[in-house]
């Protein structure tokens, strides 16, 4: 057993939603005493770092209500229940971007906020995209706009604050990182 391993004493669901679970946890610390532990539950998610043929990156511009602004980021989406990580990557390529692919290379996969949340995002790379003649229609409540930029363009919009996620930034780090552009 770890050393920093907390026991939970009791857990109790706040929220069960459709995106996430919520819950409080009692837990016996390692000292001996014991603290709460508010904790979500989400069933992870993936992210694609797709590249053109003219060596631009796909994002979608979106709102994000918890920050009150639009992000340019990754197309990402959750995993639905039972469905493989390349085929969430596939699918939400698709519904949000209208390319599709039949070539993903993992990347990498991270927990995006352990510290009270237990999400795993996977991310892809693909420079094998095509266009979709008649993509499928993505969630009824998402509104997105597609851009595709250079890796200087994705720098600059890191500098101006337009792409401040952790897995877009994450994407521009690894793919400066590589040289490749």
């Amino acid at each position: 057993m770890d050393k920093f391993t907390e026991n939970t004493i009791e857990s109790k669901t706040i929220y069960d939603g459709k995106v996430v679970h919520l819950k409080v946890d009692d837990v016996t610390l390692p000292n001996g005493k014991t603290a709460k532990r508010e904790i979500i539950n989400h069933p992870g998610a993936v992210a694609i770092i797709a590249i053109t043929e003219e060596n631009k990156i796909v994002f979608v511009e979106q709102y994000r209500k918890p920050l009150e602004k639009s992000l340019i980021e990754l197309p990402a989406g959750k995993l639905e229940k039972g469905e493989k990580p390349e085929l969430t990557g596939i699918r939400e390529l698709e519904e949000e971007t209208g390319y599709t692919t039949n070539n993903l290379s993992l990347v990498t996969s991270f927990y995006t906020s352990p510290g009270f949340a237990d999400e795993l995002m996977y991310i892809y790379i693909t420079d094998e995209i095509k266009k979709i003649e008649n993509p499928p229609a993505g969630d009824e409540d998402e509104f997105v706009e597609i851009l595709e930029l250079s890796l200087d363009e994705a720098k600059k919009y890191v500098e101006e604050e337009r792409i401040h996620d952790a897995k877009t930034n994450y994407a521009i780090l690894y793919l400066h990182a590589l040289g490749r552009f």
